[in-house]
């Protein structure tokens, strides 16, 4: 009796227990971040076990986006090795020439030939010839008259292979007498020979070649030192 009470109450444990665990509740299985893990990242690209992985088209656009750096010799204004950037300046070379030169006038009276010294300034070899004539037009001394007025037109300047040819316009309120006409033309040889590199003077009258200058004189075309 007593051992039936005992198996009786063993198989009751027994079915008690085995309906406690029986009425527990599955857990979850808890995710890891395990070999499969992926994380997105901001900026497109995935990370995998801490490695991250660029998209081939995000990264694609960020290149674009980028603008190249100029280098120092791709600008197109040109740059120092400074940064500075640099600038042609236009030379400033054509420095002008002073010059102390013979000019001949006359005396009120037109008695004879007066020699004087006048300084020109030019930047040329046309300028010094073009200076060198404006000289006998003009005179800071009452005893010196200039035999060429001013209203003289002096059109051109040219000189080639020792060569020089003036070319005026003359008004008929600077014409002289004879004696003046000779005098004017002496003056203006020895004024223009003085320089060694002229070795004939021609003068025209508005491009032509007259035979007197106002009248009086013969005009030689050209004229030379030994004339």
């Amino acid at each position: 009796m007593n051992k039936k009470i005992w198996i009786a109450a063993l198989l009751v444990t027994v079915m008690a227990v085995a309906a406690g665990c029986g009425s527990k509740p599955t857990a979850a299985p808890t995710q890891t971040q395990g070999a499969g893990s992926e994380t997105q990242t901001g900026n497109g690209a995935t990370e995998v076990e801490g490695q991250v992985i660029t998209d081939p088209t995000t990264a694609g656009s960020e290149d674009n986006n980028t603008t190249p750096s100029n280098s120092a010799n791709g600008s197109s204004e040109g740059t120092t090795s400074s940064g500075e950037t640099s600038t042609d300046k236009p030379s400033t070379s054509d420095s002008k020439e002073k010059k102390s030169i013979e000019v001949f006038y006359t005396d009120p009276e037109e008695l004879e030939l007066h020699k004087a010294s006048a300084e020109i300034t030019f930047a040329s070899e046309d300028d010094k010839y073009k200076e060198a004539f404006a000289s006998l037009q003009q005179s800071k001394d009452e005893k010196l008259v200039p035999l060429w007025s001013k209203d003289i037109e002096l059109k051109s300047v040219q000189f080639k292979d020792g060569a020089l040819t003036l070319d005026i316009h003359m008004p008929d309120t600077a014409r002289l007498g004879a004696g003046g006409e000779s005098f004017a033309i002496d003056a203006l040889k020895q004024t223009f020979f003085q320089f060694d590199e002229v070795k004939s003077l021609d003068l025209l009258v508005d491009g032509k070649s007259t035979e007197s200058l106002m009248g009086h004189v013969d005009l030689e075309h050209p004229m030379t030192r030994s004339n």
